[in-house]
């Protein structure tokens, strides 16, 4: 008789891990392991990476995901790799050859030139290949049965990219986006621009937000630990929106905050600030222009 593993008892844990998602697995996947490793009660992504992806990849644990939205709203920087000559189905290596064409010889300055017109605010057309969707479906579901629908352009903003090398056939680049940039089709259309078709073989974040990648917080690394050392790792529930203004909450007033109830302040209006009590933080709120203070996002910790 089969006897059933016991069920992981899970804890009210918050916090961010900056986790360095290996290839080969999702996203997701990477999100239920650490979950699973800090055996916490809830946890989400801020920014999905492609399985043929790699780098970071934020975890945000608990009361942490109240502010998730702002890392998938924010800044990313890339290492990419553009293998010229080919184009794919899915503009990276997972993805069968669709187009050949020879590659014109390169030259930095060339590829300097080209790269001048896909910097600043620019106009992308997304991929059939991702996880958009038209009429409830996600746009890969169909691509994968062979359609292919219009898709309009969209604005989005490349602040900087750098040739790090080049070969014959390929270079490779340091990329700083805004959100909503697909790589793979800037890679494609830089090819383009280039006089020839292009796909990724290497894409890897370095950046996200404010958070800079730890390459040594794997999977492995962060498996190795003992609980004590692993939860020692953990940055504030609250990391993500660490560069609002900090203020302190009004005298006497703490537990109505922690209520979701407004109080008078002594502050200029401010959108968005973190509410401490002491060194504690309650959570995020507004300062209205009449000098309430508005409850937003209130940590239960």
């Amino acid at each position: 008789m089969k006897v059933a593993s016991p069920k992981i008892q899970r804890r009210h844990i918050s916090g961010v891990f900056l986790l360095n998602k290996p290839l080969g697995i999702s996203s997701n996947a990477a999100l239920q392991k650490v979950r699973w490793l800090y055996r916490a009660q809830k946890a989400g992504h801020t920014g999905a990476l492609d399985p043929l992806a790699s780098g970071l990849l934020p975890i945000c644990l608990g009361e942490a995901t109240k502010f998730s939205h702002y890392l998938l709203d924010s800044t990313k920087r890339y290492q990419t790799t553009i293998f010229l000559g080919h184009s794919t189905t899915t503009g990276d290596v997972e993805g069968e050859v669709l187009l050949e064409q020879a590659v014109p010889e390169l030259t930095e300055a060339r590829i300097e030139e080209v790269l001048a017109q896909f910097t600043g605010d620019i106009q992308q057309v997304p991929p059939m290949y991702s996880a958009l969707k038209k009429e409830g479906r996600p746009l890969y579901e169909l691509a994968r049965q062979g359609i292919e629908i219009e898709r309009e352009a969209r604005p989005i903003t490349i602040y900087a990219i750098t040739l790090l090398s080049f070969t014959e056939n390929s270079i490779t680049l340091d990329v700083t986006c805004s959100k909503g940039t697909y790589i793979r089709v800037l890679g494609e259309d830089i090819a383009k621009a280039l006089g020839t078709y292009g796909h990724l073989t290497y894409l890897h974040r370095t950046r996200t937000g404010h958070f800079d990648l730890i390459p040594g917080y794997t999977l492995e690394y962060l498996e190795s630990l003992p609980e004590a050392e692993r939860e020692a790792l953990l940055l504030a529930a609250y990391a993500p929106v660490q560069h609002f203004t900090h203020i302190q909450v009004p005298e006497g007033r703490a537990e109505y905050f922690s209520r979701g109830m407004e109080s008078n302040i002594d502050h200029p209006a401010e959108p968005q600030v973190l509410v401490f009590h002491g060194d504690q933080c309650l959570g995020l709120a507004e300062i209205t222009e009449r000098k309430r203070l508005v409850p937003k996002r209130v940590l239960n910790l």
